[in-house]
């Protein structure tokens, strides 16, 4: 079952400081917005942290540490100590923004930048991290802290993705994937490294359907466990 709209109340939790020794402990909640396949969530919840994750559709895993609607009440009415930011890339991301001037019109990218800034606003001076592929929030907002690729958290893909990160440590890279080589163009003698989400020229796999749009939103789990070993019970940045 799926919670709609129901936080944890205040009263229910532990006071938290931020400072003592670990920035985030087993009786701190943390709230993983815009995230309906509880990849995440669950990476946090294993380390002991009471995680929460929250989404307009319900959970994949129909787990009950979701709340489906709106994360921007969900992140006003409970009591969180920090916040994963998910954002819907579709019309933020830089693969896709040239279709603006292709007839789509940018009221949908200026709505979803609106967005990106209200939920950074509401999450304040807490821990939080944002994640988004390399998009228009790099210029129209603020640079990531740092550019990360699934291969070096040990997942046998290519995603270049990027974080904006308050008060948690950059992540560190665990285990390198190493791709497949390949003569690319053929015929050039050139050998270039591709993983198994990419074709031989470096395009993604996956094929146009339905629901493509929802695969790739999920985080691989080798990065969502890496977030959860490096950012739970450490030091505060």
């Amino acid at each position: 079952m799926n919670t709609t709209l129901k936080t944890p109340e205040a009263s229910e939790v532990t006071a938290w400081s931020f400072a003592c020794s670990a920035w985030l402990g087993s009786d701190a909640r943390f709230l993983v917005c815009c995230e309906h396949s509880g990849i995440v969530r669950e990476a946090f919840r294993k380390r002991g942290l009471d995680a929460w994750s929250c989404d307009l559709l319900p959970a994949d895993d129909n787990s009950p540490y979701h709340i489906q609607g709106d994360c921007r009440e969900a992140m006003k009415s409970g009591h969180w100590d920090g916040f994963g930011l998910h954002p819907d890339c579709t019309y933020l991301t830089v693969a896709g923004i040239h279709w603006n001037n292709r007839g789509r019109g940018h009221d949908k990218t200026n709505a979803a930048l609106a967005f990106v800034r209200e939920v950074i606003e509401i999450a304040g001076d807490r821990p939080w991290y944002l994640e988004n592929p390399v998009s228009i929030i790099s210029t129209r907002i603020k640079k990531p802290t740092q550019t990360i690729q699934p291969y070096d958290f040990y997942e046998d893909a290519s995603k270049r993705t990027c974080l904006w990160l308050n008060k948690l440590p950059k992540l560190t890279g665990t285990k390198r994937f190493n791709g497949r080589m390949v003569e690319w163009p053929i015929g050039s003698g050139k050998m270039v490294e591709r993983w198994s989400n990419q074709t031989d020229s470096g395009q993604n796999k996956l094929a146009p359907s339905a629901n493509r749009w929802k695969l790739r939103s999920k985080t691989y789990q080798g990065i969502a466990d890496a977030m959860a070993d490096q950012w739970v019970g450490v030091p505060s940045a």
